[in-house]
């Protein structure tokens, strides 16, 4: 392939991507390729640079040098609201819901988004409840629809982050950036969190940064280990999980 060629099988690349701070270089010279309709998991240790990798996809941060290409368009010099319209949504590490409006009023707002009537303040319930039934559709797709009159202040930790899924699928993503997914959860949440990452992965492309080693073991086809801004190793787990350069890199900062 050419110099500079795009790939269709690519969903999201980026060529030789940097991001310094005031003489730090967060991210140095990282050059991914996440294949499109493939769980795709971004790990290492504590400072590798995963969430600001993160940023710079979802351009909350401007890089210093490189490309990102998405479906092989250049997005590098695009804000925000243009990555988010062209179907790049992020779930962010803490989970960003309104714990004051039930499950469904959640969802529905997500889907006013989309539709580009969030503020539209003025609007009767009524009028928004032919968005109902698609609310009700993403529920039952994470398994909430029993849920959907409860205030989301009294859900449990795990099923708060299985409503941010379902606000993320609202948007209808192409490739959905999720952010330390299982963070702070309980053993029988992370594994139902898992198994809604894989279920909700069939018809789309998720790039998730994750440090729980049996979710990305379980359900990630491929795994880029990054270590001080830079990529360690990539490859299927099997493979990245017996890196020496992996291991040592781990096993240093668990002893640091």
């Amino acid at each position: 392939m050419p110099e500079g060629a795009v790939s269709a099988e690519y969903i999201l690349e980026t060529s030789h991507l940097v991001k310094e701070f005031k003489g730090f270089v967060a991210v140095n010279d990282v050059s991914l390729k996440v294949r499109q309709g493939q769980i795709h998991a971004l790990i290492g240790p504590n400072g590798a640079g995963k969430t600001t990798c993160f940023n710079l996809l979802t351009k909350f941060l401007e890089p210093t040098s490189g490309v990102i290409r998405f479906k092989g368009v250049d997005i590098t010099g695009e804000k925000p609201a243009q990555i988010a319209r062209r179907g790049i949504v992020r779930s962010f590490q803490i989970s960003a819901v309104f714990p004051h409006l039930s499950v469904l009023e959640n969802v529905r707002l997500a889907l006013q988004r989309r539709l580009g009537t969030s503020f539209h303040f003025w609007r009767s319930s009524k009028s928004l409840a032919v968005l109902d039934g698609r609310a009700l559709e993403l529920l039952a797709e994470v398994g909430l629809e029993p849920y959907a009159g409860m205030l989301t202040v009294e859900l449990p930790y795990g099923r708060k982050r299985a409503l941010e899924i379902a606000t993320t699928l609202a948007l209808e993503p192409e490739l959905m950036l999720l952010d330390e997914p299982t963070q702070g959860m309980g053993h029988e949440d992370v594994g139902r969190v898992r198994d809604l990452i894989k279920k909700v992965s069939a018809n789309r492309t998720v790039l998730m940064v994750e440090h729980n080693m049996s979710v990305v073991a379980g359900i990630s086809d491929t795994i880029t280990v990054l270590a001080r801004g830079a990529v360690l190793a990539e490859g299927p787990y099997a493979e990245v999980s017996r890196n020496p350069a992996v291991i040592e890199a781990y096993m240093g900062t668990a002893h640091a």
